[in-house]
């Protein structure tokens, strides 16, 4: 498989249910992949739990795999490890220290889509510090702060004893390098350090409870802070290239939080058809799996309230990222399959779900036609949905907010399933389209271009709605596992084979395929997207009338 005098590079990805990796050429082809299942623990409900010493061994089967063709390992030149932005807890000597209440030390992982720490959230936000203006306003209940204060005030013992904690990329290049080198992308994003003067802010720690986090330089929240794309001392330690199957010595690279990750990778990427896509700043990089993270980066800070940002520096040096996001969306779409009743029917006759939504997708145009619609948009015309059924991280920041759905009938069976599908398919654009608008009003440059990455990107119906919706051009990489990629690229950088983080987003990046929006449903779906907005003002009215009533 391996050609003598190619260089290759090695793309690590730790995602919500499974570690990834692929041997990646310079010019950004997956040459190898292989996945491997990780476990969670939902002890109760908004509380999920793993561990770091699963998530490593999955790792180090995954690489071993994708690198078994290269026959001489010294040509890989360089690893880059993404990982969800979740927290990984270590007392002494760098063993696992529980967050479970069960007291198992194995579970020393909060991921990031534990919803545990609302009081804590709550009180940091209340404190209205200064660097909150960097998070939109105020922290989300999925970062790290507000964890780290849960476990304060409910597993006192476990936060006492801690030695180190850090975010999932983070550990994956300790444990790679054995040397505490923080990641800028983490810590800027997830952890509410201040990027403008490159310090932990012991102001904010107090004012958040945490003060003794300021102890000893930091060091248990790391001193040595990089930006990603960056070489990590020696490379891979004796022992974490020996469990790897590579050279000691290889390259690691600082790491990126998983969707960072999808998006350096995309960025780069090009359609062909017109020079306006080369411009990174005008492109909209949406990460769409379990949840969707909306990121761009300008050369100018856009301060936009309930955007996380700007982060300097957090993806590619010299520009600033925003980060709106959808804490539920894959998720969602399964959600809604799973639990209507025509999906036992469905799953008996086609098995994968991936086979179901083909077949709902191609149900659709014939409901429309039996309907006399000329667009399958035309069938949610008296069905709307807020979709925020897990809470709404961009742009309301709000948690507690719930889904909403307007128009049900006593319709069954599948043709049923498959409006509801659109449209809820719909609502998570309509979302997209209010992160983007939301921007617009803080002064944002202009997007012309959505790019996606993920499971989701696979639905053609998925990105369809994103072009109609937000009537914008969708691009679509011919290398699907771009996360993969913008992780390889991060050794890539870091190795020296190219000369900056950019170059390499550029030349890795390839060209993918341009989607168009529908100019004949503009209009329709303008008027849907008042309703959308409207069904949030409907929540927030009826939250004010029971609270009359309390």
């Amino acid at each position: 498989m391996s050609s003598p005098t190619a260089a290759y590079f090695v793309g690590v990805d730790v995602g919500t249910g499974s570690a990834r990796a692929a041997l990646v050429s310079a010019d950004g082809c997956v040459i190898e992949q292989s996945v491997q299942e990780i476990k969670t623990w939902t002890p109760e409900p908004d509380y999920y739990e793993q561990s770091s010493e699963n998530i490593w061994q999955a790792i180090c089967q995954v690489v071993k795999h994708v690198i078994a063709g290269v026959t001489n390992k010294s040509q890989v030149k360089g690893i880059g490890f993404d990982a969800t932005c979740s927290l990984v807890v270590l007392g002494q000597k760098g063993q696992p220290l529980t967050v479970s209440k069960t007291g198992e030390p194995e579970r020393n992982i909060i991921l990031w889509m534990d919803h545990r720490a609302e009081e804590e959230t709550a009180k940091i936000n209340a404190s209205k510090h200064e660097l909150l203006k960097y998070v939109g306003g105020q922290v989300s209940l999925e970062m790290e702060i507000p964890k780290l204060l849960w476990l304060k005030r409910n597993l006192s013992q476990t936060f006492n004893q801690i030695w180190r904690v850090f975010d999932l990329p983070d550990f994956l290049t300790w444990r790679a390098t054995e040397v505490d080198t923080r990641s800028l992308c983490s810590v800027v994003c997830k952890w509410n350090y201040d990027a403008a003067n490159n310090t932990w802010n012991k102001d904010f720690l107090k004012a958040a409870g945490l003060e003794e986090l300021s102890s000893n330089n930091f060091e248990k929240l790391g001193s040595d802070v990089q930006p990603p794309g960056r070489k990590i001392a020696k490379g891979l330690s004796q022992r974490a290239a020996q469990e790897l199957g590579l050279v000691a010595g290889t390259v690691v690279s600082t790491s990126l939080i998983d969707a960072h990750a999808g998006a350096l990778g995309m960025f780069g990427c090009r359609s062909g058809e017109s020079s306006a896509t080369d411009d990174i700043q005008g492109k909209m990089a949406l990460i769409a799996g379990t949840s969707t993270c909306h990121m761009s980066i300008t050369r100018q800070a856009c301060f936009a309230q309930g955007v996380w940002g700007p982060y300097q520096d957090a993806i590619i040096p010299g520009y600033f990222l925003n980060e709106g996001g959808q804490s539920i969306a894959g998720h969602l779409l399964d959600h809604v399959l799973k639990t209507h009743e025509s999906y036992k029917e469905l799953k008996e006759k086609l098995g994968a779900d991936k086979f179901i939504y083909q077949y709902l997708n191609g149900l659709l145009p014939q409901l429309a036609l039996s309907r006399g619609h000329s667009e399958i948009s035309y069938l949610t015309q008296d069905v709307h949905v807020w979709p925020d059924l897990h809470g709404n991280r961009s742009p309301i920041a709000d948690p507690t907010l719930r889904g909403i759905i307007t128009g049900l009938d006593m319709t069954r069976g599948i043709e049923s399933l498959a409006i509801k599908y659109l449209a809820f398919t719909q609502a998570l654009a309509y979302g997209t389209r209010h992160i983007i608008e939301n921007l617009y009003q803080y002064q944002r440059a202009p997007f012309h271009t959505l790019l996606f990455c993920g499971g989701l990107a696979k639905n053609p119906l998925y990105v369809q709605c994103h072009a109609d919706i937000c009537n914008l051009p969708a691009l679509i990489p011919n290398e699907q596992e771009m996360v993969l990629v913008g992780a390889a690229a991060l050794g890539a950088a870091a190795s020296g084979h190219f000369d900056s983080l950019e170059s390499a987003s550029k030349a890795m990046g390839g060209t993918g395929q341009l989607l168009k929006p529908n100019a004949r449903t503009i209009e329709f779906h303008n008027s849907k997207y008042k309703v959308y907005l409207k069904l949030l003002e409907n929540q927030r009215e009826y939250r004010r009338i029971m609270q009359q009533k309390l």
